[in-house]
């Protein structure tokens, strides 16, 4: 492709994704195929002979009922996942410089605007200066980095030696019984073994136990085993329910055991003075993970990983072949997780900032916070509905109870209204278990959401979890 070509479609791709973004409210948020409809639309074969872009946005818009539109004011599932138009024009900057990082010298501008831009966030964040950040690919990629440090610092860098299998106290690692399941899968990729694993109880507001954290970290030393780190949840998957960050650094620190602070979705609120006492004592963890891909309105992907000791992570994560020998003192991201190249990324914050700057993004986290309590309000006031975990933020976990209905029945037929919400195409939620019943999940935050649509959302949840009986004939 020329440039001359490439602009001529980039131009129409450009109108193509505008005209996407502005007709979103009217298509169906839930995709609406079955499972090999989409592979359908391609011949078995790849095609032998350069076929162009003539008539590539018609071909576009077959996979359109494949698609579940993230960016849809009506989208309510999940957890938000931003991609806004600054971002997808820093992507398109990102991918046409075609830069690879590696070492400084790979690239001066990515590595120095990377650090920039992760200073910033910091500063956003309200976190410490010494706090230094990279930017991974997902909070689960930072959980793995995060627990691959801890296990080499407890081990005394076993790595260089026999490894975990040398070692002859087995490490320990303890996270919330409520965390994302990428935790324990990362437990588990870095080789702690699921003897190894603790998931710890926690209280009727779905936060960690400190006593039964306490608690475990004896019972595993008393056994012969390390205790070796501990996993805060700040705004977990289900509820965001926020661990007690500030007493679980004290015992960290009491026992020696690494904190890492996994608020993938939650800490985006930190850029509000008045949301930081959600994680208070923050500044003792030793990583902490926030996904600004996801409601602070960066596309994805995009997971911001603070360590405030970087000295452990680069011991864990360095290589150093001759191929990439330099005599430069500069920060090699290379030597800051686990890829040894990675993309321009940090311009998609430097994009949003220039779009929108702090108090823009700030604006926007307060509106879903506005909206969440708004929601909460409704609920609570209405008859058979239940508000099922606080509201710390902009998820409210809600359940329609009806007279008679309990045990199996009653999630069925939370369920079944779910399913009638999506079927709907009108908007998209999730179900999900809390202490083993099925709920309703409603996160608030796609970019485009304002009142109306949850006004709205509210009215076809009722309407479908009290559908009104056919009038007699």
């Amino acid at each position: 492709m020329s440039p001359e070509e490439f602009k001529r479609v980039g131009y129409a791709l450009i109108d193509w994704i505008a005209e996407y973004r502005a007709r979103l409210e009217q298509l169906p948020v839930m995709a609406q195929v079955q499972p090999g409809e989409i592979k359908a639309l391609f011949d078995p074969a790849p095609p032998q002979r350069p076929q162009g872009f003539e008539g590539i946005q018609e071909e576009l818009e077959a996979l359109l009922p494949g698609l579940t539109h993230w960016q849809s004011p009506n989208f309510f599932a999940w957890f938000p996942s931003n991609a806004p138009l600054s971002s997808v024009l820093a992507d398109l900057v990102a991918t046409g410089l075609g830069q690879t990082g590696i070492t400084w010298q790979a690239s001066p501008a990515l590595s120095e605007v990377e650090e920039a831009m992760m200073d910033w966030l910091r500063q956003m964040l309200g976190l410490p200066e010494g706090f230094q950040g990279v930017i991974q690919d997902t909070a689960s990629t930072a959980a793995l980095v995060a627990l691959l440090t801890a296990r080499e610092r407890a081990s005394g860098y076993a790595q260089n030696r026999g490894g975990l299998q040398a070692e002859e106290q087995p490490l320990t690692v303890y996270v919330s019984d409520q965390a994302h399941s990428s935790v324990p899968k990362a437990a588990l990729l870095a080789g702690f073994g699921q003897d190894n694993l603790r998931l710890i109880e926690t209280d009727d507001r779905f936060a960690m136990r400190l006593d039964a954290l306490a608690g475990a970290i004896e019972r595993d030393r008393a056994q012969g085993r390390k205790p070796c780190a501990v996993v805060a949840a700040v705004g977990t998957t289900a509820t965001t329910a926020i661990d007690p960050v500030r007493d679980l650094a004290e015992l960290c620190r009491e026992q020696g055991l690494w904190l890492h602070v996994d608020a993938a979705m939650a800490g985006s609120a930190m850029l509000l003075p008045e949301c930081r006492s959600l994680w208070e004592g923050v500044e003792w963890a030793d990583s902490i993970s926030v996904n600004p891909h996801k409601w602070l309105g960066m596309a994805m992907d995009l997971s911001a990983y603070f360590v405030r000791e970087p000295q452990h992570l680069i011991r864990a994560m360095s290589t150093n072949p001759s191929y990439l020998a330099s005599g430069v003192e500069a920060r090699n991201y290379k030597d800051w997780g686990i890829p040894l190249g990675r993309r321009f990324r940090a311009l998609k914050i430097w994009f949003a900032l220039k779009d929108q700057g702090v108090e823009g993004l700030q604006a926007r986290l307060r509106r879903d916070l506005e909206n969440a309590r708004w929601l909460e309000a409704q609920v609570r006031a209405t008859p058979g509905w239940k508000v099922l975990a606080p509201v710390p933020l902009q998820t409210v976990c809600v359940r329609f109870e009806p007279p008679g209905l309990s045990g199996e029945a009653l999630d069925q037929h939370t369920l079944d209204w779910v399913n009638r919400v999506n079927r709907s195409g009108q908007a998209f939620i999730t179900p999900a278990m809390l202490r083993g019943r099925w709920m309703a999940r409603v996160s608030i935050g796609a970019e485009p959401t304002e009142r109306h649509h949850v006004e709205a959302l509210w009215q076809l949840m009722r309407q479908a979890a009290e559908p009104i009986e056919a009038a007699p004939r």
